[in-house]
């Protein structure tokens, strides 16, 4: 059996631009080395609990019995995650992260609480979208990406025409795509492409609605971050349009 910490490696390696028409969104995967325990961790629970990108409908595989499947893209340390999943055991809850103890620690909260509906993909998120079928997705969250905030990075930001209409694709009809970002050039930049695409419901009744995180989305540490450094957090909720019957 190959060590935990050499599967770690060579799986970082993936996480490179092996299609350069396919930009990579997100920074650095790797950081300190894990810890003995972590490894551990890895190797043993994370096979159970990887989602299987390699064939159309695989992602969902083992989790009929829930009422319901949301999908967390970039889930940073996985405090939204695990509280999302403690609060909702009727969810499974498929999370997706580049970073290793970002997934280090998602697994480190599915040992202790004993998680029963969570899925992990170490890895590309787009990968997990492109093998799930049409209209399986009631929620998709999408939290404080990374803003590439330079005009020549702008190519590798996660929010696109191609990205949008993948996660329209998943999203069942009234299903939700939950945004936060506090960069408010990245918030114009997203409300125009999902304006663009027009399949998305969005009608604020105040700017209380994108202003105010609502009671079931928890803090993270980036908000926080975010918060700290004066910077204000923009929330926003849109809903997949639900066809107009004709006749």
């Amino acid at each position: 059996m190959k060590h935990p910490q050499t599967q770690n490696r060579r799986t970082a390696l993936h996480l490179k631009d092996a299609d350069p028409d396919k930009f990579r969104t997100f920074g650095r995967a790797k950081g300190r080395p894990l810890s003995a325990t972590q490894a551990s961790l890895y190797g043993e629970l994370y096979p159970a609990l990887k989602v299987d990108c390699s064939k159309m409908g695989a992602p969902l595989s083992g989790l009929e019995r829930f009422k319901e499947t949301w999908f967390e893209i970039g889930f940073g340390g996985a405090e939204h995650l695990i509280w999302q999943a403690r609060h909702n055991p009727q969810a499974a809850i498929i999370g997706a992260e580049p970073f290793e103890p970002g997934v280090a620690k998602a697994l480190s909260a599915v040992r202790d609480y004993d998680l029963k509906n969570v899925r992990l993909q170490h890895g590309d998120a787009r990968d997990v979208l492109s093998a799930l079928p049409r209209e399986s997705l009631d929620k998709v969250f999408v939290l404080f990406p990374d803003p590439w905030p330079k005009p020549k990075h702008h190519k590798r930001r996660l929010i696109n025409d191609a990205f949008l209409k993948d996660i329209h694709r998943v999203l069942k009809a009234g299903g939700e795509f939950r945004f936060g970002s506090d960069i408010i050039h990245y918030v114009d930049w997203t409300l125009t492409r999902v304006h663009k695409h027009g399949g998305f419901h969005w009608q604020p009744k105040s700017q209380q609605d994108w202003r105010v995180r609502g009671d079931d989305w928890p803090e993270t540490r980036y908000l926080a971050k975010a918060l700290r450094e004066g910077r204000t957090g923009h929330f926003f909720h849109f809903k997949k349009s639900v066809p107009q019957k004709r006749g």
